[in-house]
């Protein structure tokens, strides 16, 4: 058995010649605590077949597939609904009934997640009950997140905000957080390690990134609670097909899904009997929610927007943090002594998305249609027009709130 894993590992692959057929490959986004748990699995099941697993963020699997899957992975392991869905638009995945007709499909759910909010057990801090707790004064330099175009599950959060508020709202209410942000982590499993580091107090975050750490952080999910499906897929361009499918039927498996519950793994099994069978080990809010109507995760129009969303937010959040962050503490502070009627004016300024969803929309479709085998999709093959022009609107804003706050500063603070 061999397992790759961080950037070394992955030039590696490239430099190795071609792996014996019997060698099962997987690329996926999880950390090494989900992997590492399969492939013990895998090695008693199948001693003889040898497996390598590479763990990349989901941004780079899907770049790695989009550019051919010249590696030969045969099975695609993420969380993200968008990874699946754009795969699949680009025809990456074998054909459904690749595994025989008792056999799983080319991509099946097997775990079920949602988002919310982390904080320490011993923190002092009150715990926020909903989305809009996070944007009182309190939390101000004490909330952290990981950036959507690093993180699948970060995309997932802030598309569940898009998709339950709409398009304007949803991106008032991420222009308005970011007042509140301290820091903008590398990676997802960043938030609830900082957390637990006491870097930040809160972390937005996934539930199974939070409840593997439950012995000191506690989590919340935010409501409504919108539920995504983690999947698994075969992909074309393998070398190892009935290992693939065996590997895919395992993770399926009552014993495979059984597995998500442990506590290093800590995710929501798919198979509804199996989820019945441990109903009270399910986290606080899952198993209600599960019993009602939940509002499902729009893949299909999350995916229409995935890259222009991915990099608005780069845009408009990380990379003037700093000034946004600066700019709301301004506004703050001539609360009750400036003009209500300016004020107003220039907070709406400051929430306010100047892309609309049909822009964002029309330019990830030109990223989609124009990618080809040779190249590296990711945020920045937006068109570089298109990147310059909605940095400058969202600049436009910013100086516009700034030259407002400075005039409002000279009169009172005189």
């Amino acid at each position: 058995m061999q397992r790759f894993h961080t950037v070394l590992a992955s030039v590696f692959l490239f430099l190795t010649p071609p792996l014996a057929a019997q060698d099962l490959r997987v690329l996926t986004s999880f950390p090494l605590d989900v992997s590492d748990a399969y492939v013990a699995m895998w090695d008693r099941i199948a001693p003889d077949a040898g497996i390598r697993v590479l763990n990349k963020n989901t941004v780079a699997g899907i770049n790695e597939i989009l550019r051919g899957n010249s590696r030969g992975f045969d099975v695609f392991w993420a969380s993200s609904p968008e990874a699946f869905e754009l795969l699949s638009r680009n025809n990456s995945f074998m054909d459904g009934a690749v595994c025989g007709a008792d056999g799983p499909g080319a991509v099946e759910p097997f775990a079920l997640s949602s988002v919310g909010w982390a904080r320490r057990s011993d923190s002092s801090m009150f715990m926020p009950a909903d989305w809009n707790d996070l944007l009182k004064p309190m939390y101000r330099d004490q909330v952290a997140m990981a950036r959507p175009a690093r993180s699948g599950t970060t995309h997932m959060m802030v598309e569940q905000l898009l998709l339950v508020r709409g398009w304007d709202d949803g991106w008032a209410y991420l222009l308005e957080l970011a007042g509140n942000l301290s820091t903008l982590t590398a990676r997802s499993y960043g938030v609830p390690d900082g957390v637990k580091n006491r870097r930040f107090e809160i972390g937005l975050t996934i539930d199974f990134l939070a409840q593997a750490q439950r012995d000191v952080v506690d989590f919340r999910y935010g409501r409504p609670i919108v539920l995504a499906a983690a999947q698994i897929g075969i992909l074309k361009g393998g070398a190892s097909l009935d290992k693939a499918c065996d590997f895919v039927r395992m993770v399926l498996s009552r014993e495979g899904q059984l597995a998500l519950l442990s506590p290093e793994i800590a995710r929501i099994p798919y198979d509804a009997a199996v989820r019945a069978e441990v109903k009270d080990q399910l986290p606080d809010g899952i198993a209600e929610a599960l019993q009602l109507s939940w509002l499902d995760y729009d893949a299909q129009m999350t995916s229409d927007r995935y890259w222009a969303v991915n990099t608005l937010f780069d845009l408009l959040i990380a990379e003037p943090l700093v000034m946004r962050r600066d700019l709301w503490r301004r506004l703050y502070a001539l609360e009750g002594r400036a003009g209500e009627g300016e004020l107003r004016r220039l907070r709406k300024l400051l929430i306010t998305m100047p892309v609309s969803q049909e822009k964002a929309v029309a330019a990830t479709v030109g990223v989609e249609a124009g990618h080809g085998a040779n190249a590296v999709v990711d945020t920045a093959m937006l068109e570089p027009q298109v990147v310059t022009q909605w940095r400058d609107l969202g600049n436009d804003l910013l100086q516009q709130v700034d030259q407002g706050l400075h005039r409002l500063e000279a009169r009172f603070y005189e």
